[in-house]
């Protein structure tokens, strides 16, 4: 009997269709789960962080993000939040962003071409879902801020708002966007603000930047960009899931 029953484990370990143990091709692993203050993964050109920044002003809550997946071509993540109080304070901001290397001036470059699909769980909540990039005179300024930000809302769930205020409504990549400009301490801030959520989108931010360089005096040739991300800002609400399926971007 025992001789039979090595003879038969032998066949099952020789035949694919003898084992028992799937493929891992065929299983999506989780690459990383994200829930420290300020957990942080990178893999493949990109990056990913929780970046609770903002929790101080909450009265209760938490997020978790996680990595579901990355190659070159991009990445697959999702970020779970819940917070109350300070109903007016962002209180993070989940993001993925793009490595590029240091220094590389936006006048000089030719395109900053991105994609995303994204979706939300629930619209009860008070959060924007929006690219977010500085720039900055030193090629080696903190990536915690810059001399200019611009964020692209693509999503606007509840009563909030960017900074500044509202100068009318501008057409860049081929789409409609509300320009609020204003000021977050010294760095000047330029957000547009889709009339409607775009969970599917896809744009050249060269775009946006040749904008602000021909009608808002934004100094292109002196600016150096600092940081590429896509993310979202929780005001208050949840439990909400943002996921996203897909996240992608080419700087050069």
């Amino acid at each position: 009997m025992q001789l039979i029953a090595l003879f038969l484990a032998s066949l099952a370990a020789a035949s694919p269709l003898g084992s028992t143990t799937p493929t891992t091709s065929l299983i999506p692993r989780q690459q990383a789960t994200l829930c420290d203050q300020y957990g942080y993964w990178s893999g493949n050109g990109y990056e990913i962080n929780n970046n609770n920044w903002g929790k101080g002003s909450a009265s209760s809550g938490s997020q978790c993000t996680y990595v579901d997946g990355s190659s070159g071509s991009g990445v697959r993540w999702r970020t779970t939040w819940t917070w109350r109080g300070g109903d007016n304070n962002v209180k993070s901001y989940a993001n993925s962003g793009r490595q590029f290397a240091r220094g590389l001036r936006i006048s000089s470059l030719s395109s900053m071409q991105t994609s995303v699909s994204w979706s939300y769980d629930t619209t009860n909540i008070r959060a924007n879902v929006a690219y977010d990039v500085f720039t900055a005179a030193d090629p080696n300024h903190v990536t915690s801020s810059g001399d200019y930000e611009l964020m692209i809302w693509l999503a606007r769930y509840g009563n909030v708002y960017p900074i500044g205020s509202s100068v009318g409504t501008v057409n860049v990549a081929g789409r409609t966007w509300e320009l609020w400009v204003g000021y977050n301490g010294s760095m000047k801030v330029f957000s547009f603000i889709a009339p409607s959520p775009i969970n599917s989108f896809s744009a050249n931010v060269k775009d946006f930047f040749n904008y602000l360089q021909s009608s808002q005096g934004y100094p292109a040739s002196s600016q150096h960009l600092i940081v590429f991300q896509l993310g979202t800002e929780p005001f208050t609400g949840g439990p909400a899931t943002m996921t996203v399926s897909q996240f992608s971007a080419n700087i050069y």
